[in-house]
């Protein structure tokens, strides 16, 4: 499993992880998976969050609903990168029907060495909150 791989991963680099489930691969609401993610990351208990979903689509959708969020669904190191750096990207969603073990362990990475650059794409970021 993906997020077994992951979790691994993660825990070797030194990074402790709160692991919010599923636990197998038999079908499931993605929101009821994204919600306590995006709270989490949204009230500052932890610094990121990883979703992983079938097409990343509908689980980054809803952790987006979170004021405080924005979560990126990466299929490219390159984009994964660009996400934390121009966007200050916070959650990264990834597309686990679409791309292999071995890029999903690169994006992440990518994810986690990039640094928001702040400046114009600050003043960008600050205009994404509504109201």
């Amino acid at each position: 499993m993906l997020k077994t791989k992951l979790i691994t991963i993660l825990e070797a680099a030194g990074h402790q992880v709160k692991d919010f489930g599923c636990y197998s691969e038999d079908s499931i609401d993605y929101p009821d998976y994204a919600h306590p993610v995006a709270n989490e990351v949204e009230n500052l208990a932890v610094d990121l969050g990883v979703l992983i979903c079938g097409s990343g689509n509908g689980i980054s959708m809803t952790a987006n609903k979170h004021q405080g969020i924005r979560c990126a669904l990466c299929w490219t190191p390159e984009i994964a990168s660009l996400a934390r750096q121009h966007n200050d990207a916070n959650i990264l969603s990834l597309p686990a029907r679409f791309i292999s073990e071995e890029l999903a362990i690169e994006i992440l990475h990518a994810f986690l060495s990039a640094q928001f650059e702040g400046g114009r794409h600050a003043t960008r970021v600050g205009k994404i909150a509504c109201g």
